[in-house]
């Protein structure tokens, strides 16, 4: 099969052996894989894969059955299928244990479909399932933007909560607006934090949804509720900070932090279950919806990590094989 590897932070589209579908896995033809900002961090040498798991990048694709391996039952060669993975997306075919894949939503575009299953099981696993988001509370989403922002935006107005964004620029926080966001706000030329306390008329926000770090710990904290929940997913702005104990105590407010890449695969597939109950039918009847900026060739793989890293992405880049 083709696929990207990486050498030296050098992506270099080039033929490896072909995956099997080992005992309880899945072998996938991919039709397209979605690039994340994970990507970037482990070809930078900062984001290894986990034991076991393949050193080729790709945190999820879509494609079809190839083969199935011995144990696995509910899927069967050319089924459509969206795949969380722990790596390999980038390639031809990639080996997915049974329980991280989806069916591709009615309605869904096969390829499209690559940009979902990272950004919505990242935004339905910490929204609801660590920071139990309920209709008729209040969440800020960091990065509205991203792929992840923008699922968790779509998923928390779908749930019923009042939903706070943040975005760089005004065509970035008007496309927030439409996808469901009640307020989005300019990071690049508004205070955040009084934008919050003021959409909230001084209550703060029940959960927030935080790729910053240790940049933003001190303002997510002041502006959480009395209960509220810090969900942090991302350390853009840093890894260590200074938390004021007091002013958690004061809130009766808590903090998680969480990965999906390295869980147990149990875990994975407790989560894709999940997001299948929950959120496929909110994708299928139109109410979350994959975005798509671009479908990048395989063999551009090096463009579409530019694009990334460059902030020209509204959700997701595609690479296509």
């Amino acid at each position: 099969m083709r696929a990207i590897t990486t050498e030296d932070q050098t992506l270099t589209l080039t033929d490896l052996p072909d995956p099997e579908a080992g005992p309880g896995e899945v072998l996938v033809r991919v039709a397209a894989a979605g690039v994340n900002r994970a990507d970037l961090l482990q070809r930078a040498g900062h984001y290894p894969p986990p034991a076991g798991a393949s050193d080729v990048l790709g945190l999820e694709a879509a494609g079809t059955v190839a083969a199935v391996g011995e144990g696995v039952t509910g899927w069967t060669v050319g089924d459509e299928v969206a795949a969380l993975l722990a790596g390999g997306g980038y390639a031809e075919l990639v080996a997915v244990p049974a329980g991280q894949l989806l069916p591709v939503p009615a309605g869904v575009d096969l390829v499209d479909a690559a940009a979902l299953p990272e950004a919505v099981c990242t935004a339905w696993s910490n929204l609801v399932m660590t920071g139990g988001l309920r209709a008729g509370e209040t969440v800020l989403v960091h990065g509205g933007s991203g792929g992840v922002g923008s699922a968790a935006i779509q998923i928390a107005a779908a749930l019923g909560a009042q939903v706070i964004t943040t975005a760089g620029g005004p065509e970035r926080t008007a496309r927030c607006r439409e996808l469901g966001a009640d307020v989005a706000v300019d990071h690049r030329t508004e205070d955040v934090t009084a934008a919050v306390r003021e959409a909230t008329h001084g209550r703060g926000v029940d959960v927030v949804l935080d790729v910053l770090g240790a940049g933003a710990l001190a303002a997510n904290v002041e502006m959480l509720a009395t209960g509220g929940r810090l969900v942090v997913i991302g350390t853009q702005q840093g890894r260590r900070g200074e938390l004021d104990l007091g002013a958690l105590m004061t809130r009766r407010a808590s903090i998680h932090a969480t990965t999906l890449r390295a869980r147990p695969v149990a875990e994975k597939a407790a989560v894709v279950a999940e997001v299948r109950e929950h959120v496929w039918p909110m994708v299928e009847d139109g109410r979350v919806r994959p975005l798509v900026q671009e479908r990048v060739p395989l063999a551009e793989a090096e463009r579409a990590h530019a694009l990334l890293r460059d902030g020209a992405v509204f959700g997701k880049v595609l690479l296509v094989p």
